[in-house]
């Protein structure tokens, strides 16, 4: 082999990798936004830091998952029957560039800690009437 063989190999390999990576996160997206009770919605983190992501709506619990990772797993899951909606509000100066354009801030509160979901007005709704609708505490006792 020249000189030039082994770099435009590894060079080809790590441009395969960096396609094959960016058609998975594509392929990820599309499978996420096409299943029911999914929405699109950003979280804050600890350090009031925002994250893209999608939040699923389950029987019996709320799954946010993170938009840019290949895990299939849930990054939060949180029981049904321990999310209060405490309300929302518009965004803040600061939190208008680190939440999509549009977004209203859901305040909920679970497990008694704090969580801010920003996301479409539609979708607040939604989420409002799946808390509303669901069953509260035990089988059988509904709000």
């Amino acid at each position: 082999m020249n000189d030039l063989g082994f770099p435009f190999i590894a060079l080809a390999a790590v441009f395969g990798l960096v396609v094959l990576t960016l058609c998975l996160f594509g392929v990820r997206r599309m499978m996420l936004r096409r299943a029911l009770g999914t929405v699109d919605a950003s979280i804050s983190t600890a350090g009031n830091r925002w994250a893209m992501g999608v939040c699923r709506y389950q029987e019996s619990d709320l799954e946010w998952v993170r938009l840019l990772s290949l895990s299939p797993l849930p990054a939060k899951t949180m029981k049904r029957t321990k999310i209060e909606l405490i309300g929302r509000r518009e965004p803040t100066e600061g939190e208008l560039t680190r939440v999509p354009q549009g977004s209203v801030i859901v305040m909920l509160s679970y497990e008694g800690r704090d969580v801010l979901l920003a996301m479409k007005f539609g979708a607040y709704a939604g989420l409002s009437s799946w808390l509303e609708a669901g069953p509260h505490g035990s089988v059988g006792s509904w709000r």
